[in-house]
């Protein structure tokens, strides 16, 4: 008897997209593009934005395995 992969399915596909949103504000602020809040340790900080960069890429790979279950 088969489990129902859809709870694994939601799983992947909603935490990618909170990764890929995350991600995304990561990469703002590192770059400083987005400057919020104002006293913020991340603000133009080059690390951030590679950090960014890599939580964008597996929240993308989150959604596209979510795609394959």
């Amino acid at each position: 008897m088969r489990k129902d992969p859809r709870p694994v399915r939601k799983v992947l596909l909603y935490g990618g997209i909170l990764a890929v949103l995350v991600g995304l504000v990561w990469m703002g602020q590192g770059s400083g593009y987005f400057p919020y809040p104002r006293e913020s340790f991340m603000i133009n900080e080059m690390p951030w934005l590679y950090r960014g960069l890599a939580l964008l890429a597996a929240g993308l790979a989150a959604i596209g395995a979510s795609r394959l279950v």
